[in-house]
C-alpha cells in the first residue's frame, strides 16, 4: 500500500481541533488532512484504518532530553542500544529524541557521539523513533549543582573541545546543557548560538546578573526547571527565577511529580505559558523496565517507587514516559489537551528549527503521528508512515 488513511477521530491540527476528521498518508509524509466531508475519493491502493471519534491524534512527541529506555543508555555507544530506544519509544508516543550524553571521560563521550552520528546517518529508519540529534549535556557544568553527573569529569567550557566533537559527530549535537558562569561560559554560550547549537542552562550556581548575562550571549533554553541549579530566592532570584523572567529562555519540565512538585509545574507554566515550556523525560535504561539497580554514568542507580537513585538519595534521572507526562500536565495545571501536546510537539520542533518537517499535524510534513484513546493511552504511533506500536484499539 502506497497510502494510509486514518479517520473518524478528533485531530489536534496545527492552529485548531476538528473532530470526525481524517488524515491521508502517503509514504512517509502527510499529503492531506480535513473533516470527512473533505475526504477526497480513495484510491485502490489506500489502507484505511477506522478510528472512533472517542479517539484523538496528536502529533508524535519529541523528546530533547533522554538518556536511555529499555535496558539501554546512550553513552553504552552501540548502535543495538539506541536501535533499543527507538523501537520501544513509540509505546509512549515518542517519536523522534535527541540521544543525551552524560558527563564522563573525553574519550567516552566521544565515542558515545561518533556512534549516534552513525546510527543517525545509517540506521534511522521508519517505523521507529527517529534520532534527530544529539543533546549534550555536561561535562561543562558546575560540579556545585552536578546532581547526578560525575563530579570527577566535569569540565570547563572549551570551544576547542566542542569543535571536535561536533566534527566528529558529524555535526549532530543540536543541544548543550552548561553552566554559564564557569570560565569562558559567555564565550561559549556565544559560539554555540553563533553556529545552530542550542545552549541550554543546567547544572548551573548562577546568580541573577550571571544568567542576564547568559541571556545577552545568546542561551534560549534551561535544562530541567528547578533541578540541578541555584533556586530561587526573594534576594536572589538565581537561575530558577531568572528562567521565569527571561522570555528569551524556554524551560525544559520534568512532569513527573517526583522532580518538581506540581504546584512548582503550576507555577512555572503560569509564568512562561503554553510557548515557553517543553516536556522532557530526563528518564535514564530503567524506564520499561522492573525495579532493581542500573547503571547510569557509571553509578549503581536503584529504581523503586518510581523513582531512581543513587545511593546517596540524589535523583538519578526518571522513568517518565512521555504519554504520562502529558496527563500529568493536564492533572497539574488544567491546561487543555492541545496545549499539553504543544509542549511535547511543536515547542520543541521549533526550538530545533525542525518546525518545517516535524511537530505538528500538517500537509507536508513527516507522518509522526500517536492515536491516543478517551484516557489519553497511547494506541498507536506512526513514525514517519509506518506504524510503530499499536495496543488493542477500541474499534467503533
Amino acid at each position: 500500500m502506497s497510502r494510509l488513511l486514518l479517520k473518524n477521530a478528533r485531530i489536534i491540527l496545527e492552529n485548531s481541533m476538528i473532530d470526525q476528521g481524517f488524515i491521508l498518508i502517503e509514504k512517509d509524509r502527510i499529503l492531506k488532512t480535513g473533516t470527512l466531508e473533505e475526504l477526497p475519493a480513495i484510491r485502490q491502493d489506500t489502507e484505511i484504518i477506522e478510528l472512533s471519534p472517542e479517539h484523538t491524534i496528536s502529533p508524535g512527541f519529541i523528546d530533547v532530553h533522554i538518556h536511555g529506555a529499555g535496558g539501554a543508555d546512550t553513552m553504552d555507544a552501540t548502535f543495538e542500544a539506541l536501535n533499543t530506544m527507538a523501537s520501544v519509544l513509540p509505546e509512549e508516543g515518542t517519536t523522534s529524541f535527541l540521544a543525551t550524553t552524560i558527563t564522563q571521560e573525553k574519550e567516552k563521550i566521544e565515542g558515545a557521539l561518533i556512534n549516534a552520528a552513525h546510527f543517525q546517518k545509517e540506521q534511522n529508519t521508519p517505523g521507529q523513533a527517529e534520532v534527530i540529534g544529539i543533546h549534550l549535556e555536561g561535562p561543562f557544568i558546575n560540579e556545585a549543582r552536578g546532581g547526578a553527573q560525575p563530579k570527577d569529569h566535569i569540565l570547563e567550557p572549551d570551544i576547542e573541545l566542542f569543535k571536535r566533537w561536533q566534527e566528529a559527530a558529524n555535526g549532530t549535537i543540536k543541544l548543550i546543557t552548561l553552566a554559564p558562569e564557569k570560565a569562558n561560559g559567555y564565550e561559549f554560550i556565544r559560539y554555540l548560538s553563533e553556529n545552530g547549537v542550542v545552549p541550554s542552562i543546567g547544572h548551573s550556581d548562577a546568580i541573577f546578573t550571571e544568567m542576564e548575562k547568559a541571556v545577552q550571549a545568546g542561551a534560549k533554553q534551561v535544562t530541567h526547571l528547578f533541578n540541578g541549579m541555584r533556586g530561587m530566592h526573594h534576594r536572589e532570584p538565581g537561575v530558577a527565577g531568572a528562567s521565569l523572567l527571561f522570555k528569551e529562555l524556554i524551560v525544559e519540565m520534568i512532569a513527573d511529580g517526583i522532580h518538581v512538585r506540581p504546584e512548582m509545574i503550576k507555577l512555572a507554566l503560569n509564568a512562561k505559558g503554553p510557548d515557553g515550556m517543553i516536556l522532557i523525560t530526563d528518564s535514564m535504561r530503567a524506564k520499561c523496565l522492573k525495579n532493581g539497580h542500573y547503571d547510569l554514568g557509571g553509578q549503581d542507580v536503584k529504581v523503586e517507587n518510581g523513582q531512581a537513585l543513587l545511593a546517596d538519595g540524589t535523583l538519578a534521572g526518571s522513568i517518565l514516559k512521555m504519554k504520562d507526562s502529558i496527563k500529568n500536565m493536564i492533572d497539574f495545571t488544567d491546561i487543555q489537551l492541545s496545549e499539553a501536546v504543544q509542549l511535547a510537539s511543536s515547542n520543541p520542533a521549533r526550538q530545533l528549527n525542525m518546525f518545517d518537517r516535524k511537530g505538528s499535524i500538517s500537509e507536508g510534513k513527516d507522518a509522526d503521528l500517536v492515536v491516543l484513546d478517551e484516557n489519553l493511552e497511547v494506541a498507536m504511533t506512526f513514525c514517519r508512515g509506518v506504524k510503530a506500536f499499536e495496543r488493542e484499539v477500541k474499534r467503533p
